[in-house]
């Protein structure tokens, strides 16, 4: 005997096509009241469709022999696409529920099994922004969001996230903030962030916080309530349209750079225990002839960057090196550092 490989039709698609056949069933049943009948079409429509729907209202007017033997078989086969569209209706939903319902399991079951991740805090323009470029980078990462819209955005985008308010201390449980690397507070308001970075930090000493502000006195609250790092989007779009129009080049480098685009890219590498670089000097580190990489900073743990380094400089364990070079030979790197 062939195989013959079942082909699967999707619910909706089954809708579509039961509908389509209502339709169908209308205008047949019309066309043929006003052919058998001689009815007009007003009357012919409204006939099929009392007949169709079953609900039992009077005749427009005494049917011959052939005319109730045609509302037999309209009866018929409405009754029939009546229980069909029922059952494709009620796949519909159960199975939307279902998948939302496993699909909401899988995701925490993820959560739970994250350490050394990225927490973002809001869903807004900037927290969009930021997760698009964590997906790019296939970086580890959550969101906490609190408003339905947002949270359905990344349910159907795949996203990992926790609905619930950023500042509070079970949702940031549920989204591993002992386990994380990073918290990113994009929360529109001032207050919020300020309280948020005050409860992570004393839910993890050693988490990076990097905070939204909008004024120059949220900046000072925010590093005094524990942030490592405060971005201000307004002054950074400043700077970025007065370079923009100064220095049109550097501005194009630096956008190029920083996205890895052209095949061009700065890193951020630390030197790991037992590494073959422990204890050479960058020109004894060979980085620029095996790997075409360029150290343009070294940060030694306690110390502040050192911006263009030297070649007598020593490396050592857990210095943190900043390079820049071809995108693959930064890669190789990393790998090589493990």
């Amino acid at each position: 005997m062939e195989y013959r490989p079942t082909i699967y039709i999707s619910p909706l698609k089954k809708l579509l096509r039961l509908t389509l056949a209502v339709v169908l069933l209308i205008l047949f049943g019309t066309v043929g009241f006003m052919l058998i009948e001689g009815m007009g079409p007003l009357q012919a429509l409204y006939m099929t469709v009392i007949t169709v729907s079953t609900v039992g209202f009077s005749e427009v007017a005494p049917l011959h022999p052939s005319g109730r033997i045609f509302v037999i078989i309209l009866i018929i086969f409405g009754v029939g696409l009546a229980y069909f569209m029922a059952s494709i209706i009620g796949q519909v939903v159960l199975e939307g529920q279902f998948r939302e319902l496993f699909g909401r399991k899988k995701m925490e079951n993820k959560i739970k099994k994250m350490k050394n991740h990225f927490i973002i805090a809001g869903y807004g323009r900037v927290g969009r922004q930021v997760a698009t470029e964590f997906k790019e980078r296939k970086v580890p990462f959550i969101v906490i969001e609190k408003d339905n819209a947002g949270t359905e955005q990344l349910f159907n985008e795949g996203v990992l996230f926790i609905q619930g308010e950023a500042t509070d201390d079970d949702t940031l449980r549920k989204a591993g903030i002992e386990q994380a690397r990073t918290l990113i507070s994009t929360l529109p308001d001032e207050a919020q962030n300020v309280y948020l970075t005050l409860t992570a930090r004393d839910m993890n000493a050693q988490l990076i916080i990097i905070a939204r502000a909008d004024y120059d006195d949220g900046v000072k609250k925010l590093k005094r309530a524990g942030a490592n790092h405060v971005i201000s989007p307004h002054v950074l779009g400043g700077q970025r349209m007065a370079m923009a129009s100064l220095r049109p080049n550097v501005v194009d480098f630096m956008h190029t750079t920083t996205l890895g685009q052209g095949g061009l890219s700065i890193e951020e590498i630390v030197v790991p225990a037992g590494s073959a670089l422990v204890g050479k000097t960058l020109a004894e580190s060979n980085l620029k002839q095996d790997y075409g990489a360029t150290i343009i900073g070294v940060k030694k743990p306690g110390l502040n960057m050192s911006i263009a380094p030297g070649p007598a400089t020593v490396l050592g364990e857990a210095d943190i090196l900043v390079l820049i070079g071809a995108s693959e030979g930064l890669e190789r790197l990393t790998q090589t550092l493990g």
